[in-house]
C-alpha cells in the first residue's frame, strides 16, 4: 500500500527550500511539508538556550499534526544547537544540516576556505571540529551575516536587491587576513544558496560555492530506500508559525517548489 506520510522540512524562514529542492528531484513522489518558524525568525541572532528549547517544542507539535516519516532540520543554526535535543525528544528519523567544510576542502586549491553563515553558526564549536577533521591543512575564515538571510528572504518575496549589499557581506570574508586567497566559500546557512548568483557576481575574483543541500537529499533517499510512496505527491504544504503579508508575498516562490497550500501552526 502507498504510504502518504510526508517528508517534513524545518527552518526559521524559507532558506530550507535550498534543501527541499534537491530532495524533491531525487524523490519526486514524496509528499512534502515545509515548516517555517516565522514567529521566531531569524535564528541566527537568538540565544542558544532559546533555540535549544524552541526547536524541539515546535517539531513536536509539527510531528503530531503531520505525522512525517522523516524530519529534516534544514537550518544550520538549529542543527548545530538543537539537533541532539530533537533526536532525544522524537522517535522518528531526524536529518540535520552541517556546514559543507569537507567538500570545500576537497575543492580548494589555495587551501583557504571561507565559511559564510549566521553569527550563531560560525561561532559553534562544531564548526571548529569540522575544520580540524576535514580541513586541517586549510586556513578557514568565517563571517556571520544576518543581513544575507534577510536578502535571501527578500529575493523570494520578489523584492529588488542592491548588488552593493552582497559586496558588503563578502567583504566580511575577503577583508580578513588571508582572505584574498579564498577560492571556495561554504554557504553555511540554507538561505545563502538562494542568492548564490548574486554572491558570485559580487565576489572580487572567481570562487566556488558549496552547500549541504545535495548531500542531505542523498541522505534522505538512503534513509527512505525501499519505502512506499503514493502515486502522486499531492499538494505540498507550507506551514508558518505566524502568517502575515510577507508570507503571502512568498506564495509564488513556495508554489514553484511544489508547496501550493499555506497553513498556520
Amino acid at each position: 500500500m502507498a504510504d502518504a506520510r510526508p517528508l517534513l522540512f524545518f527552518d526559521s524562514g524559507v532558506g530550507g527550500l535550498s534543501v527541499l529542492a534537491p530532495a524533491r528531484v531525487l524523490l519526486p513522489q514524496a509528499p512534502l511539508v515545509y515548516a517555517a518558524d516565522s514567529a521566531g525568525f531569524p535564528y541566527g541572532t537568538r540565544s542558544e538556550d532559546e533555540i535549544a528549547a524552541r526547536v524541539p517544542a515546535l517539531l513536536g507539535r509539527l510531528a503530531e499534526r503531520y505525522r512525517p516519516r522523516l524530519i529534516v532540520i534544514a537550518c544550520n543554526t538549529a542543527s548545530t544547537i538543537a539537533l541532539a535535543h530533537v533526536r532525544a525528544a522524537l522517535d522518528i528519523p531526524i536529518v540535520g544540516t552541517v556546514p559543507a567544510i569537507k567538500p570545500a576542502a576537497l575543492l580548494s586549491k589555495t587551501r583557504t576556505i571561507g565559511v559564510l553563515g549566521t553569527q550563531a553558526t560560525v561561532r559553534q564549536p562544531y564548526v571548529d571540529k569540522l575544520a580540524a577533521e576535514f580541513a586541517a591543512d586549510c586556513k578557514v575564515i568565517r563571517h556571520g551575516s544576518a543581513e544575507l538571510v534577510a536578502l535571501a528572504e527578500a529575493k523570494l518575496r520578489g523584492e529588488p536587491l542592491d548588488p552593493a549589499d552582497f559586496t558588503t557581506v563578502l567583504d566580511g570574508l575577503f577583508s580578513q587576513p588571508g582572505g584574498e586567497s579564498i577560492d571556495v566559500i561554504v554557504n553555511a546557512c540554507t538561505h545563502f544558496p538562494l542568492v548564490e548568483a548574486e554572491l558570485a557576481a559580487a565576489a572580487p575574483h572567481p570562487v566556488k560555492f558549496v552547500d549541504g543541500g545535495p548531500g542531505i537529499a542523498r541522505r534522505i533517499a538512503h534513509l527512505t530506500a525501499g519505502q512506499a510512496w503514493p502515486d502522486s505527491p499531492g499538494e505540498g504544504i507550507a506551514v508558518f508559525t505566524r502568517l502575515d503579508d510577507s508570507v503571502s508575498r512568498l506564495a509564488p516562490a513556495l508554489a514553484a517548489h511544489g508547496l501550493a497550500r499555506i497553513e498556520a501552526l
